[in-house]
C-alpha cells in the first residue's frame, strides 16, 4: 500500500486528538501524584462520571426538577460537571485518602482502585456497557475545517485548542506562581509553610479536588466523540498510566508531552503497520524504563 502525506497527516492529526485526552488525563494523574504523592487507580471512573454527569444532565435533570424541557447544554456541562466531580473528589480525599498520606502509595493505590471498582459497578448496573450517545454538541462546533491536507472536524479541533490552553496553564500556575510554590513547599515541608499562615490540609484537598476535575473536564469533551459508557474509563486508564510512567511519575510538563507526542505515534503506526497501533505505547514504555528507569522528564530518586 502507498503511503501518502495527506494519510500520514490525517492520521497524526486524529492521533493528536487521542493524545490531549492522554495528556489532559495523566497531567490529572501528576497533579495528584506529584503533590500529594497518591497514585489515582479511580482518575478513569471519575473521568467516565464527568462524561455521565454531562449525558444525564442533558437527558434527566429536567425531567427530575419538573420541567421537562430543560436541558444542562454543553457549555454549561463542560463548567457543572467538573465542579460537581471535583467536590465529590474533596469529599473522598478528607474522608478516606487523608487518612492514608503517612502510610506507602500501595494503600492510596489499592483504595482507589477500589473505588473506581465501586464507581464502576455501580453505573454498570444502571446504564448499557455499550454506550449511549451524548447529543449535546453545539451548533456551532458542526461541519468540517480545511486544513490543507484533510477535511478535520470542527469540534476535534475545539477539543485539541481548550485542551492544550488547559494543559498548558495548569503548568503555568504550578510551575511559574506564587500559588504553585506553596503547592510544592507544601508538600516537601508543610510544617514550614503552615508557620506562614497557609492552610495545607486545605490546599491539599483543593489539589485533589483539582486533579479529580481534570479528568470531569475531559469526560465531558470525549462524551460527543465517543459514546458514553460505564467502562469508558477501564478501557483509557491504562493507556494513561503507560504515558504517565513514560513521561516520569509526576512531572507535569513530562505527562503534557508525552501524552501528545504518543497520540500521534499511535495515529503514525495505523498508517505503517495497524496492528502495532493498539501496542506501541506500551512498546515505548518498556524501552523507556530500560533506559531511563524514572522517565524521559522524571528525576533519579
Amino acid at each position: 500500500m502507498e503511503i501518502s502525506f495527506q494519510m500520514v497527516m490525517s492520521q497524526v492529526m486524529l492521533g493528536l486528538n487521542n493524545g490531549v485526552f492522554y495528556a489532559i488525563l495523566s497531567l490529572g494523574l501528576a497533579v495528584i501524584f506529584g503533590l500529594l504523592n497518591i497514585v489515582n487507580f479511580a482518575h478513569g471512573a471519575l473521568y467516565m462520571l464527568g462524561a455521565y454527569v454531562a449525558l444525564l444532565g442533558f437527558t434527566s435533570l429536567g425531567p427530575l426538577i419538573g420541567m421537562p424541557d430543560f436541558h444542562l447544554n454543553y457549555w454549561a456541562a463542560l463548567i457543572v460537571s467538573p465542579v460537581v466531580v471535583g467536590a465529590f473528589g474533596i469529599v473522598v480525599e478528607r474522608t478516606m485518602l487523608r487518612r492514608l498520606y503517612k502510610f506507602d502509595h500501595l494503600y492510596g493505590l489499592l483504595l482507589t482502585f477500589g473505588l473506581a471498582l465501586i464507581i464502576q459497578g455501580v453505573f454498570t448496573n444502571f446504564f448499557n456497557v455499550s454506550g449511549d450517545p451524548y447529543d449535546a454538541k453545539p451548533e456551532i462546533l458542526n461541519g468540517v475545517v480545511n486544513l490543507g491536507f484533510m477535511m478535520f472536524p470542527k469540534y476535534r479541533l475545539w477539543v485539541i485548542v481548550v485542551s492544550l490552553l488547559v494543559c498548558f496553564g495548569t503548568w503555568y500556575v504550578i510551575e511559574r506562581t506564587k500559588l504553585g510554590s506553596y503547592l510544592r513547599a507544601g508538600t516537601e515541608n508543610p510544617e514550614l509553610v503552615k508557620a506562614f499562615g497557609v492552610n495545607v490540609p486545605l490546599m491539599i484537598t483543593l489539589t485533589y479536588g483539582y486533579g479529580v476535575a481534570l479528568a470531569a473536564f475531559a469526560g465531558v469533551l470525549a462524551a460527543p466523540i465517543y459514546s458514553v459508557s460505564p467502562v469508558m474509563g477501564s478501557e483509557m486508564i491504562i493507556t494513561v498510566f503507560a504515558v504517565v510512567v513514560i513521561g516520569g511519575m509526576g512531572s507535569i510538563m513530562g505527562s503534557i508531552v508525552t501524552g501528545l507526542l504518543l497520540g500521534m505515534v499511535e495515529g503514525f503506526t495505523k498508517v505503517v503497520y495497524a496492528p502495532a497501533s493498539s501496542t506501541v505505547i506500551f512498546l515505548i514504555m518498556v524501552i523507556v524504563l530500560l533506559v531511563k528507569p524514572a522517565g524521559l522528564f522524571g528525576k533519579e530518586s
